[in-house]
């Protein structure tokens, strides 16, 4: 995904304006806010698609935690 790309996905993000605090919580079980926005979002697959490629290691991205990511990573090596 180039930087140009990233930028088009990230106009149209519905956490666009929402204050990133939101989007990293003291713990996994305090991120409802933001997978709930994350929920709704019409570019989430694009934005946890970039976590993934670029090894986010914190926030909730596409509605996923860093401890989900983790799990997805493992998940798409076991079935490739």
């Amino acid at each position: 995904m180039t930087a140009q790309t990233t930028a088009v996905w990230r106009k149209r993000a519905a956490c666009r304006g929402i204050d990133p605090e939101v989007f990293y919580p003291a713990s996994d079980e305090d991120a409802g806010q933001a997978k709930a926005i994350c929920a709704v979002c019409p570019v989430r697959e694009a934005c946890l698609e970039h976590a993934l490629a670029n090894r986010e290691r914190e926030g909730i991205w596409g509605g996923a935690t860093e401890r989900e990511r983790r799990r997805i990573h493992r998940q798409r090596r076991k079935s490739a």
